[in-house]
């Protein structure tokens, strides 16, 4: 399988239009899509795959799935179904509301890529990097030395 096509720089429109509809206070799917739109591009993702071979399904919309399936607790099975079925996840996906989704396994074969070497820190860096660059975390200053008791000769002995 080589690296399928990015993810859709736009949400379709029929897809927003139904979406906002439906959701018109919206949902974390499309939260974290309008504050994000993509927080990874297949690029990210090109030592992962061989160039040649059948196109596989988009990294970086799976690594968004990940996010999804960790922030609302659900299984593999359960965000692959919401894929196929929930119009906030093809939102937040920028699919068109015809999409028909992916079966389950692929997610672990995904972690599984993920599990090597150091993808997923260097993965974890660049989405705080990014979320970071959109105003969405604060850079943590490290905490200041702690200070010495003031008993601190006397404790020693």
């Amino acid at each position: 399988m080589s690296l399928g096509p990015g993810p859709a720089k736009m949400v379709p429109p029929l897809t927003a239009r139904i979406a906002r509809a439906s959701n018109p206070r919206g949902t974390t799917a499309m939260w974290i899509r309008d504050r994000l739109e993509s927080l990874w591009s297949n690029e990210d993702f090109a030592d992962w795959y061989p160039r040649d071979g059948r196109p596989g399904l988009s990294p970086a919309q799976l690594a968004t799935v990940c996010v999804l399936q960790y922030v609302l607790d659900l299984s593999d099975r359960q965000v692959a179904e919401a894929v196929r079925c929930r119009i906030d996840f093809k939102y937040a996906l920028a699919l068109e509301l015809d999409d028909p989704g992916f079966h389950h396994s692929v997610l672990s074969d995904f972690r599984d890529r993920l599990a090597e070497g150091d993808r997923a820190d260097r993965l974890l860096d660049l989405a705080l990097a990014r979320l970071t660059d959109a105003g969405l975390v604060r850079e943590r200053t490290p905490p200041s030395a702690p200070t010495p008791p003031t008993c601190w000769p006397r404790c020693a002995t």
